[in-house]
């Protein structure tokens, strides 16, 4: 079949003129917004430079549209590939699901096995549904929580996903999601009638909770949170979330879909001592493979019974085997022990190179299976900016996130952290107005963007 974007002639040299800037181009005239999803926009990393479209993926090596491979010390397919990329064993139980067929009118039985898994990995749940995205498997458990208590009023801290019940805090007078990670998000086309129904509040502010709670303790359904993101939860907090959760017959949900199987075999709260309610995971749980889940205390999950959620979809095969094979995986390698220590390597070398060379860097809060860092004073995003481009030179998808996974080895970080020394002491030596002036394209946009 011909492509709708035959490839082009001879393309000249730079990275500006490539294949995935000129495919990029013309997929924004039939892609609004250019991509499926909002973090891997060029535009976000390096407008009119980054490669932006990949030919092959394996371990941590990306190959480009142009034939060029660089290491990936960035975000790893949004955190989904905490594997590496094509990992053998994962891709190997796919291709025998293939050959066995994905979708019948009988169910798989992965399916019954990897509830029984998620279950004994949290002795608290006793039930688990299915999806395949995060954003959809947020939007399930916020509806059986509402299901379960017949309330409507939600309470929540940080960035939860694209669907109305999320986005109807911004439908009142302010930017109520400007403190929650993505700031701007527009409630165009989210029904009037949610006004008032999303309530936000922010992490370890237990009297902004608490303030919720006095004004709609009869009225609240659920309250959602990441048990712990960037900051750690301060002495007493999630305990205290839990408590008024109790006290008021709230469903406590949560999201573990970024932070889900990074510090622990299953959700971070395993290792900060606080049971939920329902628990949602996505992501790393698969290796890159379209995979949810929702889990749960079993009285909360039978509201699914007096609720419709339901997709063809969620049935086939794939997901299940993927999400089988990627946690066992986890499991038998001890890769949390790994990628912490591969995390906390390029935390540590952010560090001393910023001290080294005298660049302002802040990174406060990083888990190392989660690592960021900032230039603080950066407000242009120039510097930022630039950093990526001179890595991207050197041979990196770079980023100021960094999501380990068991592809990476001491090698892959000791090479990043060469070309790291070498930047830092390019940026050291300009001023603002000479960093824009170093740029091959604009600056990097935010626009909706995670401050951390």
């Amino acid at each position: 079949m011909e492509t709708i974007f035959p490839a082009s002639g001879q393309i000249s040299a730079g990275y500006s003129s490539g294949r995935g800037q000129e495919l990029y181009r013309k997929a924004r005239l039939l892609i609004p917004g250019g991509t499926q999803l909002l973090s891997k926009r060029p535009e976000m990393f390096l407008p009119e430079v980054w490669p932006s479209y990949y030919a092959s993926a394996r371990g941590v090596e990306v190959e480009d549209l142009d034939g060029k491979t660089y290491i990936d010390m960035s975000i790893m397919g949004v955190g989904a590939c905490i594997l590496g990329y094509a990992d053998p064993t994962v891709d190997g139980a796919v291709r025998n699901a293939l050959d066995k067929g994905v979708a019948s009118t009988l169910n798989c039985p992965e399916e019954p096995e990897l509830a029984a898994l998620l279950c004994h990995l949290h002795p608290w749940a006793g039930a688990v549904r299915f999806a395949r995205s995060g954003g959809e498997a947020m939007s399930m458990a916020v509806r059986v929580a509402r299901a379960f208590t017949r309330r409507d009023v939600v309470a929540f801290s940080g960035y939860h996903g694209w669907t109305d019940w999320y986005l109807a805090a911004n439908l009142g007078d302010e930017d109520s999601l400007a403190g929650q990670l993505m700031p701007g998000l527009d409630p165009a086309g989210v029904p009037q009638g949610l006004k008032g129904t999303s309530i936000p509040f922010h992490y370890n502010r237990i009297d902004e909770l608490r303030s919720i709670v006095s004004s709609h303790k009869n009225q609240l359904a659920a309250i959602v949170m990441e048990p712990q993101r960037g900051v750690p939860p301060l002495p007493g907090y999630l305990e205290e979330v839990r408590r008024i959760a109790d006290d008021v017959g709230a469903v406590l949900i949560f999201d573990e879909i970024t932070s889900g199987f990074r510090t622990a075999n299953g959700g971070i709260h395993l290792r900060l001592g606080i049971e939920p309610d329902l628990a949602v995971f996505a992501k790393a749980m698969a290796n890159g493979y379209a995979m949810s889940a929702i889990i749960g205390r079993s009285e909360v999950m039978q509201a699914f019974q007096s609720t419709f959620v339901s997709s063809t979809n969620w049935t086939e095969r794939i997901g299940p085997v993927a999400a089988l094979s990627t946690i066992q995986k986890i499991i038998e390698e001890d890769v949390i022990e790994y990628i912490s220590q591969i995390g906390e390597s390029v935390i540590e070398g952010w560090k001393k190179y910023g001290r080294k060379h005298g660049i302002l860097i802040r990174t406060d809060g990083s888990l190392p299976p989660l690592a960021h860092f900032s230039f603080p004073e950066d407000s242009d995003l120039c510097l930022t900016t630039l950093f990526v481009q001179l890595m991207l030179e050197r041979g990196f998808l770079s980023f100021t996130q960094f999501k380990p996974s068991l592809a990476h080895t001491k090698d892959h970080v000791a090479a990043y952290l060469d070309a790291v020394d070498e930047v830092f002491e390019i940026l050291s030596s300009l001023t603002p107005s000479k960093a824009r002036k170093r740029l091959k394209g604009p600056a990097a946009r935010r626009g909706f963007y995670r401050l951390t």
